[in-house]
């Protein structure tokens, strides 16, 4: 097995504005006004929900062809259901999603079984959606 180490960094710019930087790329995170953020970018939920739809369309990108799909469109739609009262500091309140679904559309000629199975794997190929719902081991340190 051949273990890669990916990195990210993220930087506080002042307020709740966020730089995040990995292989010399860069977005910003934010959040809304009635969070205390400008509105300027989306948070860090909502980059969360981006990343799993992109994971899944790159997998979708890379092997329709191998699995003999006829692609002509796709998009996906990503939904995370999350208790607002998690904010509010109450008890026994999931702080994370409790819910997230994926809408797929989807314009392919082909069958509505083929279709169902290319979605299969890329539920089952996607690297997010497998840290998601099998979480790696987490450690922290606390640098100088």
């Amino acid at each position: 097995m051949t273990m890669q180490l990916l990195r990210a960094e993220v930087e506080s710019l002042g307020g709740l504005q966020l730089k995040c930087s990995a292989r010399g790329f860069e977005f910003m995170i934010d959040e809304p006004k009635n969070s205390g953020g400008t509105n300027e970018a989306m948070n860090p939920l909502e980059a969360l929900l981006c990343s799993l739809g992109a994971c899944k369309m790159m997998v979708a990108r890379f092997f329709y062809q191998t699995k003999q799909i006829n692609l002509k469109n796709m998009r996906v739609e990503i939904l995370g259901e999350i208790d607002s009262d998690r904010l509010k500091g109450k008890p026994n309140v999931k702080v994370g999603f409790s819910k997230i679904i994926t809408n797929y559309y989807i314009t392919a000629d082909n069958s509505h079984e083929e279709i169902q199975a290319f979605i299969d794997f890329i539920e089952k190929t996607c690297p997010v959606k497998d840290t998601i719902v099998n979480p790696p081991e987490m450690e922290h340190h606390i640098n100088p």
